[in-house]
């Protein structure tokens, strides 16, 4: 295998991001703990995202309206306008949230940059990503930046297609194994699993270890030397 083409995801692979979920939902949580307590919210609230999944997509304000949406079931529609304006504020917080690049990301795309051609290719609100992306100052590094509202193999195949990227010349690098990983090995590609040290339960999947094209690394840093290792064959 010839190397050509190396993309990375974007949220939780080049910069942190579920962390500020992981917070917010800790504050929603002391915000109903008059009508609800902390297990059963955690329940209703992922029931809730999993079911508007498909109308409101992945990211921050999915999130927040799928909170509102439950705090108001779960309070049986008495919390007040003021904590439903509470919520909003911090979808506000999480919009405007500095981008905090993950240990060594500069220096691995440095380290690739010039030999392949380098690719984003991040899901999630447009707007949000397009600004975390210009705000990581990494631009400059990439060859193509690429927004999509899913990662499914149709999707990595129509990416290819767009931009005359063969397959079996094309390594996906990112933290989720559903996301990154599955659907670019059935689209016929390579991928390189990077855990992060928390995963979003809708976004959980079990690796296979034993399937072509899988690779895995405890750390990012790792990801140039196995990338020559594939190029060489």
């Amino acid at each position: 295998m010839t190397v050509r083409v190396v993309a990375f995801d974007g949220d939780d692979t080049l910069w942190h991001s579920e962390g500020e979920f992981i917070a917010t939902q800790d504050r929603l949580r002391a915000l109903v703990a008059p009508y609800v307590d902390g297990e059963e919210l955690d329940a209703r609230l992922l029931e809730r995202e999993r079911a508007n999944l498909a109308r409101f997509g992945y990211g921050v304000k999915g999130f927040v309206l799928s909170m509102i949406e439950t705090a108001i079931e779960v309070s049986d529609g008495r919390i007040p306008a003021h904590d439903i304006g509470t919520i909003v504020d911090w979808a506000k917080v999480m919009l405007d949230h500095p981008v905090d690049l993950l240990d060594g990301v500069r220096d691995v795309v440095e380290a690739l940059h010039g030999r392949y051609q380098l690719m984003i290719i991040t899901k999630g609100d447009l707007a949000h990503q397009e600004s975390k992306v210009a705000r990581s100052e990494l631009t400059d590094l990439f060859w193509r930046i690429e927004i999509v509202a899913e990662k499914d193999p149709d999707t990595y195949r129509r990416i290819f297609d767009r931009h005359d990227i063969d397959a079996g010349h094309f390594v996906m690098v990112g933290n989720s194994v559903r996301s990154d990983v599955l659907p670019v090995i059935e689209a016929g590609a390579q991928a390189v699993h990077v855990p992060y040290v928390t995963t979003w339960e809708l976004e959980h999947a079990e690796p296979d270890h034993t399937a072509a094209g899988y690779w895995e690394v405890e750390h990012l840093r790792e990801v140039p030397e196995l990338i020559e290792r594939l190029d060489r064959g």
